[in-house]
């Protein structure tokens, strides 16, 4: 890992700007960025933010929504924890609280703007993106991106088959809250599943 990267990393992890100087509320917590990151991986999870259990492990995905995206890409714990070959890299880097139903709330809109293009530029070995989630597809994608998720998702091969790199494919959050839409959407299992297990495998 490089020195300029080692540095911004460390910056990232002292960062209390949504403590000290947030844009809305405050970050009701102490912050805990949780993030997997190494000059030398060819794979990048761009994903939400850390949910409840992430952030008290301090590890991504360190739950059921983990546990079903490493089948989606056909990978076992030891792969996905490899940083040398795998970065995750949410939208929002800490657990941003919980709303009024008890859900999640939205990544927080400082950590993109704070560090998100620093960090890039410092992945020159990137060679696929796992965009997880509407967050991360709208940052990384812009004008790409479709009307919704579901029509993002469905034109997945645009991007993985295009000359773009990296190669981009866009998913669905693997909580179990999406059950219902992988019910209802048999293409994703059919179609997408075994060309994301081929593209990861290809890269590791």
């Amino acid at each position: 890992m490089s020195h300029e990267l080692d540095k911004l990393l460390s910056e990232i992890r002292s960062c209390r700007y949504c403590v000290e100087t947030p844009e809305t509320k405050p970050l009701p917590h102490e912050p805990r960025p949780v993030f997997q990151i190494s000059s030398t991986a060819r794979i990048c999870i761009a994903g939400q933010a850390p949910g409840t259990r992430v952030h008290a492990s301090g590890t991504p995905f360190t739950d059921p929504s983990g546990d079903r995206l490493r089948d989606w890409m056909g990978v076992d714990e030891a792969e996905f924890y490899d940083a040398t070959r795998m970065a995750i890299i949410p939208m929002g880097f800490c657990f941003p609280g919980l709303d009024a139903k008890g859900g999640d709330l939205p990544p927080r809109k400082e950590c993109p703007k704070l560090w998100r293009e620093r960090l890039f530029k410092h992945l020159p070995a990137i060679e696929l993106m796992l965009l997880v989630g509407s967050y991360a597809q709208g940052w990384h994608m812009g004008a790409k991106r479709a009307r919704t998720l579901t029509e993002t998702v469905k034109n997945w091969d645009a991007s993985m088959l295009g000359s773009e790199h990296p190669a981009t494919i866009p998913l669905p959050h693997p909580s179990w809250r999406n059950t219902g839409w992988l019910k209802k959407n048999p293409w994703f299992e059919e179609r997408v599943l075994p060309a994301l297990k081929q593209a990861v495998r290809a890269r590791l």
